[in-house]
């Protein structure tokens, strides 16, 4: 039996994310797969597919729909309450260094995680020449609240997987219970390939990697954690992609502050439920 919505927000509040909910059909995943490929031909493919497609749910209505989806809804408002502002989405995708043979996939790592994994002359081990481990795209232990001047409330993301995610290409790993230590520093990433943005991680001693968890997911499922949990995950060794959809979002109390060590600002927020009594943000009442 499913669990209740009291249930959910118990073990969320308990552990700070949970995991292997299911979301889409067959057919909407389908749907969602097929739309996404689209956008690879568009943008003309992983160079900027990687990381680079954000807040799209504003131009494309397939997006819109996921951001909008009942099943990811009922749950946010199960932890966040009634009165709920989407914050921002984004595509992320870990390629494969090696295509699988069915031909998914290729080479190219990119964006800022290409720039500082650049394998030098004679730097590939492995079969094949393929790249060092250490060389390759991932995402380091950090905290998302960092990077965001936010107060007042929490903040839940959404990983909708668009594919299956797992140990090989690179699956979400969370520390549970890190959400309740507070705002722990981070400093810059001293290993080549961390793709978020400002190259930012957690000191190592901080981080107690023996309690780390894997949250793999079959495609059309998700995940949500709270905005403090240390999360990261390790690079797609793989031969298939992991490609999903985050979303962000937040109780309408939620408000911005002025914090130059935390400048993420929200620009283009929307109420997806409820009311918003607060008007913090210059959200828009809806999405078309």
């Amino acid at each position: 039996m499913a669990p209740t919505a009291t249930e959910l927000k118990a073990l969320y509040e308990q552990q700070g994310f949970l995991t292997e909910l299911p979301v889409l059909s067959n057919t909407e995943l389908q749907e969602a797969r097929v739309a996404f490929a689209q956008l690879e031909k568009e943008f003309v493919g992983q160079e900027y597919t990687q990381y680079s497609l954000h807040n799209v749910h504003l131009k494309y209505d397939w997006v819109t729909r996921l951001v909008k989806h009942p099943k990811v809804l009922d749950v946010v408002k199960a932890i966040l309450g009634s009165d709920v502002i989407l914050l921002d989405s984004r595509f992320i995708c870990k390629y494969p260094t090696q295509p699988n043979n069915k031909g998914q996939g290729g080479n190219d790592i990119t964006n800022d995680a290409r720039k500082n994994c650049e394998v030098e002359e004679g730097k590939t081990s492995g079969h094949h020449g393929a790249p060092d481990k250490a060389l390759l795209p991932f995402v380091a232990w950090h905290q998302d609240i960092r990077y965001w001047g936010l107060d007042g409330g929490s903040v839940l993301s959404v990983w909708l997987a668009l594919d299956d995610s797992n140990k090989d290409n690179g699956a979400l790993q969370v520390i549970p219970g890190t959400h309740l230590s507070g705002l722990l520093p981070h400093q810059s990433s001293e290993q080549p390939g961390n793709m978020l943005s400002v190259n930012q991680e957690i000191p190592k001693d901080l981080v107690e990697t023996q309690k780390a968890m894997l949250c793999p997911l079959l495609a059309g499922q998700m995940s949500v954690h709270d905005g403090f949990l240390v999360h990261g995950s390790d690079p797609n060794t793989s031969g298939h992609r992991r490609c999903g959809f985050v979303i962000r979002y937040i109780p309408t109390c939620v408000y911005p502050i002025e914090d130059p060590d935390r400048p993420r600002r929200f620009n283009v927020t929307v109420v997806v439920s409820g009311t918003d009594k607060f008007n913090h943000f210059n959200s828009i009442s809806d999405l078309v």
